[in-house]
């Protein structure tokens, strides 16, 4: 009989037995693999938590006690749980649930999380305000030990030591945020968990007690009251300790009755509590297992083996970026590659594998990896550096102020520009062109395709400046690559199609949406359209782009950006320097407002940035007047 058919609400977990909560937990790691298997999604992190998760809910009373997830993605078992099961199959897709929390689309969910780290400063934040309106509710943060590396993180964790409000971190340990973690945290986890004495004494014990006839048992039993007190007296002063926050664990986030014993006994402190919670990543479903970093953000595939399902055409913008940088590591052992725990995301790892002095992964501190970067490359190595788009806005200070500022020579990818399909809203590279733009002394590329990036990348590092090229998460376009390297002239765009009734300027990919709108107008209205591969969104080729600028009427903007502050701003800024009137310009990207869950695809119909909607609203321009 299926338990989890009748659970709708946590009131419901609440109920069970032990023995039931096994069998829930059962069901719900199958139902997980079911979803993400059709829908593609974060798996291996989902099944680490699902104890977890049931735990938290069954000590806890949400909505009325807060339990805030740092790692959003984590948060699928919660959303089950929550009254949203029989939505959980519309998860990531148009119209469905977002795979990260939502506080519009539940009152369970706090915050609404993609980005790491963030969770104890809101959750200080909150025990402040609780208590200064005498308020009363528990307050629960369930941080990843990758989010930890995080400087907020970090700077809330000194601040709530400081303050000393009621409340209790849940620090959940799996050794691995996206890629294994690293650093000096991690080897301290790692320590509090392999390395404690208390654990081999421990050990020890248990195997004798048990291994007593008659007496074992009961003497086991007891042995187990004492446990707090062995930890109080063989733990060293940990770093969460030392901060002024108690440190509890380390705890089996597998084993029910520990962690309702735990989490129970951290409701009665009345300062901040962190129970270390060790799971398992990928637990329950042995591919996940086995390769939890190729199962954090899955595409669909295959229960029965674990094949992922791939209908790409050629190589991803990531994986040309990586061989790039790799090809450019064997020719010059100055080119160092870093990246903010996305090895494989980046496309990085393949430099990681074969030049692993050559690589640095910081673990989830942008920040610190670009002024890491900046000083790599003061002392005469070549920093290329792999971020997604949504996670270099956090760090703009450093890239204004410590890279451009000095004309430290630093190469970016910008990985997922644009729009991003399944993620939702907080995982858009919507901003890049709008925030890099206006810094001054900076290169910002764009490349059409994966052959036009191999290139950008070469280009960028021999530039001596910062360098910034900006890509999607889609596929290739499987065009030939070309074996031999070459530059493409600083601030110099490409003219693809020539045509004197309107002119289309196009960034990135969308320039192959452009030209089949373009072919479409030519062949069905008989508009002719230029149609231009800006390449360089600075500098701008503003010869090419006047010369041609001055004889067509009609200039179309193309760009998958924020219309506010992005590429179209730059063309109006520079035309009307010229006297041009702006009702002859037609500006397509993407507009404010809420952004909706979709696939890439949907979203670029959804923005009309696909070849028909440029074709329909290119014609219906022309043809106004």
């Amino acid at each position: 009989m299926s338990l989890l058919e009748n659970i709708v609400s946590p009131a419901d977990v609440k109920k069970l037995s032990l023995e039931e909560l096994s069998q829930l937990s059962a069901e719900i790691t199958e139902l997980l693999v079911q979803v993400v298997s059709r829908n593609g999604g974060h798996l291996s992190s989902n099944l680490g938590v699902v104890d977890l998760t049931l735990a938290l809910h069954r000590v806890f009373d949400a909505p009325a006690d807060k339990i805030i997830w740092d790692i959003g993605h984590q948060c699928y078992t919660h959303k089950i749980i929550t009254g949203r099961r029989e939505k959980i199959f519309s998860i990531r897709k148009k119209g469905g649930l977002l795979g990260f929390p939502d506080r519009e689309e539940s009152e369970y969910d706090v915050l609404n999380t993609g980005h790491a780290s963030t969770s104890l400063a809101f959750a200080s934040g909150l025990a402040i305000a609780r208590d200064r309106q005498k308020d009363d509710f528990h307050i629960v943060t369930v941080i990843g030990d990758g989010a930890l590396t995080g400087g907020v993180a970090l700077e809330a964790l000194n601040h709530i030591g400081q303050v000393k409000q009621r409340l209790i971190i849940i620090l959940n340990d799996n050794k691995m945020s996206i890629s294994p973690n690293v650093g000096g945290i991690s080897r301290h986890l790692n320590y509090l968990v392999s390395g404690r004495p208390y654990i081999r004494m421990k050990e020890v014990i248990q195997n004798v007690l048990k291994s007593i006839p008659a007496v074992g048992k009961s003497m086991y039993e007891v042995a187990k009251k004492v446990e707090v007190l062995m930890r109080t007296m063989m733990v060293p002063g940990s770093l969460f300790d030392e901060l002024g926050i108690k440190y509890i664990g380390p705890v089996n986030g597998h084993d029910f009755p520990e962690m309702l014993k735990e989490f129970e006994a951290a409701k009665k402190h009345d300062f901040p509590v962190l129970l270390h919670v060790v799971t398992s990543k990928g637990k329950g479903y042995v591919p996940a297992a086995a390769d939890p970093s190729s199962y954090h953000s899955s595409a669909p595939f295959n229960i029965e083996d674990g094949k992922f399902i791939n209908g790409a055409k050629g190589p991803s913008y990531s994986e040309i970026f990586g061989r790039t940088v790799l090809e450019l590591i064997k020719r010059d052992r100055r080119i160092v590659a870093l990246t903010a725990a996305m090895p494989e995301g980046t496309g990085l790892e393949i430099v990681q594998k074969e030049f692993p002095d050559n690589f640095f992964d910081v673990g989830i501190a942008e920040q610190y990896m670009f002024d890491f970067a900046g000083g790599l490359a003061l002392g005469g190595l070549k920093p290329v550096v792999g971020v997604y788009s949504t996670f270099m806005q956090r760090a703009v200070d450093q890239i204004v102020h410590d890279i451009s500022l000095m004309r430290i020579p630093v190469l970016v990818g910008l990985d997922r520009a644009g729009l991003v399909g399944g993620d939702g809203p907080t995982h858009q590279g919507l901003y890049d062109i709008s925030l890099l733009h206006p810094i001054p002394d900076i290169v910002l590329m764009a490349p059409k395709d994966e052959n036009e990036l191999q290139h950008m990348v070469y280009t960028g590092s021999r530039l001596g400046k910062p360098v910034f090229i900006r890509y999607p998460k889609e596929p290739g376009r499987g065009v030939a690559l070309d074996k031999e390297l070459a530059e493409i002239p600083e601030g110099k765009a490409e003219v693809l199609r020539r045509g004197s009734q309107a002119m289309i300027l196009a960034v990135g990919p969308l320039v192959y949406r452009a030209l089949e709108a373009a072919e479409k107008l030519s062949r069905l209205d008989g508009i002719e359209a230029t149609v231009v591969n800006v390449r360089y969104l600075k500098p701008l080729d503003r010869e090419l782009l006047f010369s041609l600028g001055d004889k067509i009427e009609k200039i179309i903007t193309v760009e998958d950006g924020t219309a506010a502050g992005g590429f179209a701003s730059i063309i109006h800024k520079e035309f009307l320097g010229r006297g041009r009137d702006m009702h002859r310009f037609l500006i397509l990207a993407v507009g404010e407002g809420p952004l909706p869950l979709a696939s890439r695809e949907e979203l670029l119909e959804h923005y009309g940035l696909n070849g028909a909607g440029i074709y329909r609203q290119v014609r219906a321009f022309v043809k106004k007047d």
